[in-house]
């Protein structure tokens, strides 16, 4: 009931852009920022996912929640090869180091040029939610962006909460952060 309050009230000062790597991670950072009063509009900017099957069942799965709460959702192309050039050397990198760090940027920038072409002054990302992300080194990366929101999904027991939403909606749960690099490297 709360949440359709808010929609209908749409503060162009509190518009936000939020990058969403998946459905799950976007169900307790909408909330939130519902919650927090913003307007978000989702952003699902993630070359980085492979193969391709899997980037299209985490679009699915976000237009689930996006649907649940009546939220606009945006699509960019995905390129996987443009992806893999940003971080082409990083390959043999271990999760969580110079590879993942770099991805982060990507998706920033990404987002950061979507909010500035849509005139939404603000962008955040949910990758901040997951325990397997370090909310820092993503703050780092968006630090010296205009517009870029440090929101800390993960505050406010945001994890778990994302969990017990997603178990609730029946929400496909990906085993792995996105890229081949990741994949059977760790439980998201």
């Amino acid at each position: 009931m709360i949440i359709l309050l808010l929609m209908g009230r749409e503060n162009e000062d509190k518009k936000i852009l939020v990058h969403v790597c998946c459905g799950p991670c976007a169900t307790s950072s909408i909330k939130r920022l519902l919650d927090e009063g913003w307007s978000p509009v989702l952003f699902f900017s993630d070359s980085n996912i492979w193969p391709m099957e899997e980037f299209e069942k985490r679009y699915d799965t976000l237009l689930t929640v996006a649907a649940f709460y009546h939220l606009e959702v945006i699509k960019d192309e995905y390129n996987h090869s443009a992806w893999r050039e940003w971080v082409k050397g990083l390959e043999n990198e271990p999760e969580h180091g110079k590879r993942c760090q770099r991805c982060f940027r990507y998706n920033l920038l990404r987002t950061r040029d979507k909010a500035k072409e849509l005139g939404i002054p603000s962008f955040c990302t949910t990758l901040t939610v997951s325990r397997f992300k370090n909310s820092k080194t993503i703050f780092h990366e968006g630090e010296d962006l205009e517009g870029f929101e440090a929101i800390d999904f993960k505050k406010k027991d945001g994890f778990s909460e994302s969990c017990r939403i997603s178990k609730e909606m029946g929400l496909y749960r990906q085993v792995y952060c996105g890229c081949e690099f990741s994949k059977g490297k760790e439980d998201d």
